[in-house]
């Protein structure tokens, strides 16, 4: 029973490291690009 529990919470946190992983790298993204519009707005002006 030990066994199977413990595979189980193996596989729920590497499956929510990989979410925290990807959410993250959306958001690095998200936060690049606001970077490089407000550069482009900037020098426009």
């Amino acid at each position: 029973m030990n066994n199977m529990s413990s595979k189980k919470a193996m596989k729920q946190a590497q499956k929510q490291a990989y979410a925290k992983h990807r959410s993250s790298i959306t958001n690095n993204k998200f936060n690049i690009k606001n970077k490089n519009l407000s550069k482009k707005n900037k020098k426009n002006n």
